[in-house]
């Protein structure tokens, strides 16, 4: 989830998301990457980077209301 959570503000290169997730390895963000396209949530734009789809911001407009909830009961 955490490749969905940095992908929230815009497209990113393989090399900043790698960056932003806490310096994963190559080989997993790629891994991860090709699972999360092969569910329709992230997808690959030719010489833009990644960005969430239709399906993915979606995913992380629940994710950002369960983090706030989570803050407001913990």
């Amino acid at each position: 989830m955490r490749i969905v959570w940095e992908l929230g503000p815009g497209q990113l290169s393989s090399r900043t998301l790698a960056a932003r997730c806490g310096g994963i390895s190559p080989t997993v963000l790629h891994r991860r990457l090709s699972e999360l396209r092969d569910v329709h949530l992230v997808d690959l734009e030719e010489r833009r980077g990644y960005a969430l789809t239709d399906t993915g911001r979606g995913l992380l407009e629940l994710l950002v209301r369960m983090e706030a909830w989570a803050a407001s009961v913990g």
